[in-house]
């Protein structure tokens, strides 16, 4: 009796619908491939590549130039005051290299050069230039007559300070002046242009020839003002 309830148990198990397998599942599409697509990822990460590279090459492309360790006064060559840095190339710029240095120390300043600045072409010439409508007007002031640390590339006003104002030619002489750029007998917006210290020779004068660079209409009346002594340089803030 046992044995035939089993065998009906086992049966009834047999009946039962087959479950699959795990691992009997069904093949999965190809994959479609995109050889556009990786052809253009590979080119971007050359590109990346070489532009990484170009930049790392630029920065070590360094040329060696001149700078000047002191300032230079317009109409001076930079003599013994240079020194070679190095920055990088730029064809843009006009570099002085510093294999040319010899042939620099025969050349002008144009304009007054500031110690510490790397110098280009363009600053120097065969002579210090001067600009349309301008003049230089040398003058020889004694101590008392320019400031303390006056130095080229200063904005002043030079101004008549002679004594005789109460005599007839000093009047006529004050009155060829007042046609400067102030109209009362001062130049104003005068550069100076060079600063050159007799002192050095005799210490006991105190003496300066300075040259300013003023406007054309007004030299004259500059020039005759220094040639009487009567010239005071101040200092003015520049415009």
């Amino acid at each position: 009796m046992k044995i035939q309830e089993r065998t009906g148990a086992g049966a009834g198990r047999s009946a039962a619908p087959a479950q699959p397998s795990v691992g009997d599942r069904l093949p999965s599409p190809p994959r479609e491939r995109k050889p556009a697509l990786a052809a253009l990822a590979v080119l971007l990460i050359l590109v990346g590549a070489l532009g990484a590279t170009m930049l790392v090459l630029r920065a070590g492309d360094r040329v060696e130039v001149v700078k000047v360790t002191a300032d230079i006064q317009a109409g001076d060559s930079v003599g013994n005051h240079v020194t070679s840095v190095m920055v990088a190339a730029d064809d843009s710029i006009n570099y002085v290299e510093w294999t040319k240095v010899d042939a620099l120390k025969k050349l002008k300043a144009k304009s007054t050069i500031y110690a510490d600045t790397v110098v280009v072409g363009q600053m120097f010439g065969a002579k210090a230039e001067v600009p349309e409508g301008k003049a230089s007007v040398g003058l020889a002031l004694k101590e008392g007559q320019y400031y303390t640390g006056i130095k080229g590339g200063d904005t002043v006003t030079a101004y008549r300070v002679g004594t005789r104002g109460s005599s007839g030619s000093d009047s006529s002489d004050k009155g060829s002046s007042s046609s400067s750029s102030s109209g009362n007998g001062a130049i104003a917006n005068a550069s100076v242009e060079s600063v050159k210290g007799e002192s050095d020779a005799t210490v006991s004068t105190g003496t300066k020839s300075i040259t300013l660079l003023v406007d054309e209409a007004d030299a004259a009346a500059l020039a005759s003002a220094s040639a009487a002594g009567e010239v005071a340089v101040v200092r003015v803030p520049a415009k």
